[in-house]
């Protein structure tokens, strides 16, 4: 066989393929073998009706196209390994010439891995938030443990703003009672404005027992946007009752005896938090600083893939929510030609990001263990809400566990990146994100799986309803 190599573009190429037709020969009787189990000839058992009489019955010209067509895939592996390009997506092939007892030619036209040069990740730099935990930080915290265990207690007097009351509503349209729009005891805080425009005002100054009338437009329901007459009645007034910050609350919302203790932990947890959000930050900043520093041909091919898929993955999630793509982009405040801009740049990004990732990963001869694998699944199948062995099952059976490893992979490169380039808090001080990444359970959180983590940064774009798209293509 003879492979020449045509370079269509610094990410595409273009193989010309001679194959001398003895080197089908297996293919040929192969297709004799396959068709002769499927033909039935008068005279002949299945499968023993030799190859003459498959000729005249079903014609040679089909027999070798059947041979030709399973002869390719192992053809075309052979041109790639012996012309030595890397290839990406789905090959394109044509056959030039195919005549029986003749030489095979055919052209395969695939996108190939871009030739690019990784920088000195030492030589970058990237900065991220500070640990310190302010006082103000601790208290806020506090206190939202201290409205957790708030209780509400009723008083007798008139309504006033941030009360808890329970109110039945009645609302009427040209002196009808809208059925959709009753209801009774119903808990309302005053002043949330979460219900009825002018509800607040109506309740402001009752008291329990009494009744007020406005009139509003309806929110929902058969009668949406007319307007409506109103009733409010209060049956009871409540004010939350937060508890006394001290020794006693410290015991009763926590393990801790003091309240200082309580305060003391509460600074711990979070300058934890904050450690964890630093490493995310490293990974998302160093990556981004790496991405910057390459000018990478990108091959369309795959980005065109990679925008259809996008492109859909937002559709899909609109049909699954009910929603159309019109009433996207108005919620969103966006253009058409906004959102298929950001479609694409997200696209561009995403598949640059593969590459990068791959490269640095075969550099490093990053390899992924069945435990990283299966921890891998498993986290996956929590986030899915399926077990653990069933989505390893599917992934199987559909032959994406190789796509599930490449995840891994990839992840472990991103941690090589944060852990080589320099990086810095606010005040200057180095960050040793090597021993973050590796600190034991509990002490911070390992990111080796979440090689998405990127796109946090990423998620008020308005590509997507919930941008759940991965940001690296599945086929880079």
């Amino acid at each position: 066989m003879k492979t020449d190599v045509e370079e269509l573009s610094p990410t595409r190429v273009r193989l010309s393929v001679e194959v001398p037709f003895e080197e089908l020969k297996p293919s040929l009787d192969k297709a004799y073998r396959d068709i002769a189990k499927q033909v039935r000839v008068p005279g002949f058992r299945p499968g023993r009706v030799p190859p003459p009489v498959i000729d005249s019955r079903v014609g040679r010209d089909y027999v070798l196209s059947q041979a030709v067509n399973d002869a390719i895939p192992g053809l075309y592996d052979k041109a790639v390994a012996e012309s030595e390009i890397q290839p990406l997506g789905t090959p394109e092939v044509d056959i030039s010439s195919l005549d029986y007892g003749k030489e095979l030619t055919f052209t395969v036209e695939v996108d190939t891995r871009p030739e690019f040069e990784l920088p000195d990740l030492s030589a970058l730099s990237v900065e991220v938030d500070g640990t310190l935990v302010t006082p103000d930080e601790v208290e806020e915290y506090v206190g939202s443990l201290q409205e957790r265990f708030a209780s509400l207690k009723s008083v007798q007097r008139p309504v006033e703003n941030d009360d808890f009351v329970s109110i039945d509503l009645a609302a009427s349209v040209d002196g009808k009672p809208v059925e959709d729009a009753q209801a009774s005891g119903l808990s309302y805080q005053v002043g949330s404005g979460s219900l009825l425009d002018g509800l607040d005002e109506a309740l402001t100054g009752l008291s329990a027992g009494e009744t007020a009338t406005f009139r509003t437009e309806l929110a929902g329901g058969e009668f949406a946007g007319a307007e409506a007459d109103v009733t409010a009645t209060v049956h009871s007034v409540k004010v939350k009752e937060m508890p006394s910050l001290d020794d006693d609350f410290a015991q009763l919302a926590s393990e801790f005896d003091t309240l200082g203790e309580l305060r003391a932990s509460t600074r711990t947890q979070l300058e934890r938090v904050k450690q964890m959000q630093q490493v995310v930050q490293a990974r998302d900043r160093a990556l981004e600083a790496t991405l910057d520093a390459i000018e990478i041909p990108l091959p369309e091919g795959i980005v065109e893939t990679e925008i259809e898929q996008s492109r859909e993955s937002v559709l899909d999630q609109l049909r699954r929510a009910g929603a159309d793509l019109e009433s996207y982009l108005s919620s969103t405040n966006q253009t058409f030609e906004q959102f298929e801009l950001d479609i694409q740049q997200r696209a561009r990004r995403s598949v640059k990001v593969s590459l990068v990732l791959d490269k640095l990963a075969r550099q490093e001869e990053v390899s992924v263990s069945t435990e990283e694998l299966s921890a891998y699944v498993t986290r996956q199948a929590e986030q899915m809400g399926v077990s653990p062995d069933r989505l390893a099952q599917q992934l199987t059976q559909n032959g994406q566990i190789n796509v599930a490893a490449a995840e891994v992979v990839r992840g472990k490169a991103m941690n090589i990146i944060a852990e080589r380039v320099k990086v810095t808090d606010p005040s200057g001080n180095v960050i040793d994100i090597h021993a973050a990444l590796n600190a034991p359970i509990g002490e911070n959180a390992s990111t080796e799986d979440d090689d998405d983590s990127d796109e946090d940064s990423d998620s008020d774009s308005g590509t997507g309803p919930d941008d759940a798209e991965s940001d690296t293509p599945e086929e880079p």
